[in-house]
């Protein structure tokens, strides 16, 4: 195994929070680089080529031109008029559903891919579960001129049947995963270890907060734009400046470590939602899986548990470190919703506001439902909630449901 796993762990130096994690990649007792020695050097050479893209101006700047021109950026804040009304507080909805490819997950993608360019690598391997990642995966590759190797669990290959068919309109090669559940952590499985025979000429593109140092921190980073935006929005939109609460959806937790980042220095509170059934935050134990060390479900042996959940994107046993780094400093809470508040939720927003959202995103909305009925959010509160993606994907899913 890696270097950093034989290492005793000692405590990092004090630092912002959602700042640099530092060379050991560490939120606090969590994260870390625990992979095999053939994936060591690949990692510090990701590492070294972020650090270097992140501290040059003409790749910020040719990043955000990008993201303006080919994924929408800034995308708008949406005031949810009658469901505000109906639960009586001010909902404001940060709307990565209105991207190119429909989902925050091409904030990240593009990024990955233009250091991947940077790097001299002529191919993307990814892994993914709702689809969303794998297809703002094969739109990068696309754009530039890259090949793209997408690995997904044949259960969700089923479910999302519409987003195969993207990936691979896009000229992405997809793989079903067949082994375990056949769900994304069982795609991210097989994704690393076909990475570490393909080190020499493939970019490993990670599509959450998690995994080895730096993609805990890297993708956060490529993901602040949500929260960057949004806390400039609200300097408008509300009267405060500041919102009383910030909520997203949380399977991995890069559409909500993006949209913290904004405001983790504000009074706002930070609500994570996890589905019931894949709560790595919320019911999980410390251990370390796909490079990271972090919270997931686990027997008493330490046998990693299978997740479930309505939503492919959430189905996953475990959660990025750095959330729950934030849960032990009591800087973020992390709840869990049913299948079936979700099912509820999205019907709702569709019947109020004329938004499908991704059934991912709708735990959020449906925590927001519930926290207004039982007063945990009080009357009056002003919520920014970020609507990770669009729920066309999920329609299949929701017309068997309905």
């Amino acid at each position: 195994m890696g270097d950093l796993l034989i290492r005793p762990h000692r405590a990092p130096a004090r630092v912002q929070l959602m700042d640099d994690p530092g060379p050991l990649g560490r939120f606090g007792e969590y994260g870390g680089r625990y992979v095999p020695e053939s994936l060591i050097g690949a990692c510090r050479q990701v590492e070294e080529a972020f650090r270097s893209a992140w501290a040059d101006p003409a790749f910020r700047n040719q990043l955000a031109g990008l993201l303006a021109t080919h994924v929408g950026r800034p995308t708008p804040l949406t005031p949810a008029v009658r469901l505000s009304a109906e639960l009586g507080v001010t909902l404001l909805l940060k709307r990565e559903d209105l991207t190119h490819t429909g989902s925050h997950k091409i904030n990240n993608v593009i990024g990955q891919a233009l250091l991947a360019t940077r790097m001299g690598h002529k191919r993307l391997i990814a892994e993914t579960g709702a689809g969303q990642h794998g297809v703002a995966t094969a739109t990068a590759a696309a754009m530039f001129g890259l090949s793209a190797t997408v690995f997904m669990g044949e259960r969700d290959i089923e479910r999302q049947a519409l987003n195969v068919f993207r990936m691979r309109m896009l000229g992405a090669e997809v793989v079903p995963v067949r082994t375990g559940a056949r769900t994304l952590k069982d795609a991210t499985s097989e994704a690393m270890r076909h990475w570490v025979g393909a080190t020499e000429d493939s970019y490993y593109c990670m599509g959450s907060v998690l995994g080895p140092m730096p993609y805990p921190w890297m993708v956060r980073e490529f993901q602040r734009v949500i929260g960057d935006e949004a806390r400039r929005q609200c300097a408008t939109a509300l009267p405060t400046a500041v919102p009383d609460y910030v909520v997203a959806c949380v399977g991995g937790g890069s559409n909500a470590a993006g949209t913290f980042a904004g405001f983790v220095d504000t009074t706002a509170k930070l609500v994570g939602v996890e589905a019931e059934g894949g709560a790595g935050a919320s019911r999980g134990t410390l251990g370390v899986l796909h490079g990271v060390r972090s919270m997931f479900l686990q027997d008493d042996d330490g046998q990693v548990l299978e997740a479930h959940s309505i939503a492919a994107g959430l189905d996953y046993p475990g959660i990025g470190p750095e959330h729950v780094h934030l849960r032990d400093l009591g800087r973020a809470r992390y709840v869990t919703v049913d299948d079936a508040e979700v099912v509820e939720a999205v019907v709702r927003l569709a019947r109020t506001e004329g938004i499908v959202a991704a059934l991912e995103s709708a735990h959020a909305v449906a925590w927001v439902i519930r926290a207004a009925a039982d007063g945990t959010l009080p009357a009056g509160s002003t919520v920014v909630l970020t609507l990770s993606g669009r729920g066309d994907k999920d329609i299949s899913a929701l017309k068997e449901l309905l």
